[in-house]
C-alpha cells in the first residue's frame, strides 16, 4: 500500500502531494509581495526567487 509522489513533489501536512506547479505559484506570489514592498529588485530577483522557492518546497515537506 504505497503512494507515489513525483520526484520533485513534496508532501503537505495532510500527507498529500504538493505539485511543483503549486509550489511555483506560491513562490511567485511571495516574490510579487516582496517586489510590491520594495524588498526585491530586478537585480536580486534570480537568487531571491530560488531562495523563496527552496524555502516553500522545504516547508511543504515538513511534517
Amino acid at each position: 500500500m504505497s503512494t507515489s509522489v513525483k520526484s520533485s513533489g513534496s508532501r503537505s501536512e495532510n500527507d498529500q502531494p504538493v505539485s511543483e506547479e503549486t509550489l511555483l505559484k506560491i513562490a511567485k506570489e511571495i516574490a510579487i509581495k516582496f517586489i510590491e514592498m520594495g524588498r526585491l529588485t530586478p537585480a536580486t530577483f534570480d537568487q531571491a526567487f530560488k531562495d523563496i522557492h527552496t524555502t516553500v518546497q522545504e516547508t511543504a515537506r515538513m511534517k
